[in-house]
């Protein structure tokens, strides 16, 4: 009797010293589980936007290759804080939005909207002020060129309508895609697109949700350039240092124009005393000291000059620029004159020979009759 009791007071010490072990298991790591969870809390979010500056040029990079640069919720916002702090900066006139890897942008990451517990947040994405890409619902202050590769679809191609000038790589694609899903457009694709290429060609692409490649894209006015795969970002930063070049107050006086009229006005009257109505004391004198280098630099009787060099007009202040189409046009010079030399001695060696001959011909003439043997 004894040893079933002193067998059963242990068994209850071992199962009693086991829950407590069990207990404290378990609370450690639900100890370990909250300092994950804060520290996650805590550690700053990805960097999913790169920004960096190439002289006076801000680019501004979309870095989630891995989703095809899907953008989420964090993503969204540091996108717009970099458009912010780049409207921001008197020192950069241009900006060049890009994606890294293999694809421009595929839209929204739908997969934050996934679970049911995100319902909610989901909906608080979509009406965003700004847009839930970035700041699609606002009109960026300075120009904006985008290079497009791989993907640009969805969500991500309201992104591109956003920018003033895309340039397209030869293989990329665009495309609603999202019209697959039952995901209406609410980043200002359906204002901005109809402007661009017009009502019919609009409703196309908006309510068939079909691919678009580069050839069409180009051929309807959708995209500005197209360029060989893997150089959409050196073009686009080439389009936009041209952009650069030019006196600011006066382009953005005329982008401002452009736009009240696309989006603002009602009547043509408007849209002009807009036009007017822009401009501003200090773009007046940017024309009036514009109009005197000409004046120096062309003279009347030289104004054509500019013309024979093969460059355009944002280049004339560029030093660089000058002395390669310099170079350029002696090089021309050059292949020309080795041509003509070349044209003259054939010439020359073609009357030599035309005159060898002539002389060949008298002399046999000059042979007398008599002097030929009789048969």
């Amino acid at each position: 009797m004894l040893r079933k009791i002193g067998s059963l007071a242990g068994r209850q010490l071992r199962q009693q010293a086991r829950f407590t072990a069990v207990r404290s298991f378990s609370a450690t790591n639900a100890l370990r589980k909250d300092a994950s969870a804060q520290t996650e809390a805590d550690a700053p979010p990805p960097k999913n936007i790169l920004v960096e500056k190439d002289k006076n040029i801000t680019l501004i990079g979309i870095n989630r290759p891995q989703q095809r640069n899907a953008i989420d919720s964090h993503t969204a916002a540091q996108l717009c804080e970099a458009f912010s702090n780049f409207e921001a900066d008197d020192t950069s006139p241009v900006a060049v939005l890009y994606g890294v890897g293999g694809s421009f942008c595929s839209g929204f990451d739908i997969l934050e909207m996934s679970t049911d517990d995100k319902e909610e947040i989901s909906v608080d994405i979509l009406m965003r002020p700004e847009g839930s890409v970035g700041p699609t619902r606002r009109q960026i202050k300075k120009p904006v060129v985008c290079g497009i590769n791989g993907y640009c679809i969805a969500n991500g191609l309201e992104l591109a309508l956003m920018c003033d000038l895309r340039v397209m790589e030869e293989s990329a694609v665009l495309g609603f895609f999202n019209r697959r899903f039952g995901v209406p457009m609410l980043d200002g694709g359906t204002i901005r697109l109809p402007t661009m290429i017009g009502l019919s060609r609009a409703l196309d692409l908006i309510l068939t949700g079909r691919p678009v490649g580069s050839q069409e894209a180009h051929d309807i006015g959708l995209v500005n350039r197209i360029v060989p795969t893997g150089t959409a970002l050196g073009n686009a930063l080439e389009l936009a240092s041209c952009l650069a070049k030019f006196p600011q107050r006066a382009l953005i006086h005329d982008r401002n124009s452009v736009y009240s009229g696309a989006f603002e006005t009602t009547s043509f009257h408007q849209a002009v005393q807009n036009e007017v109505m822009y401009t501003s004391r200090e773009i007046i004198e940017d024309m009036q000291n514009g109009i005197k280098w000409f004046n120096q630099t062309f003279k009347p009787e030289t104004t054509h000059s500019w013309l024979k060099r093969d460059r355009s007009m944002a280049d004339w202040d560029d030093e660089d620029v000058a002395e390669a189409a310099a170079a350029k046009e002696k090089q021309k010079q050059a292949e020309e004159a080795a041509l003509a030399e070349a044209e003259k001695q054939k010439a020359d060696e073609k009357n030599k020979k035309k005159s060898n001959k002539v002389e060949e011909k008298p002399e046999a003439d000059s042979k007398d009759p008599k002097d030929t043997p009789k048969k």
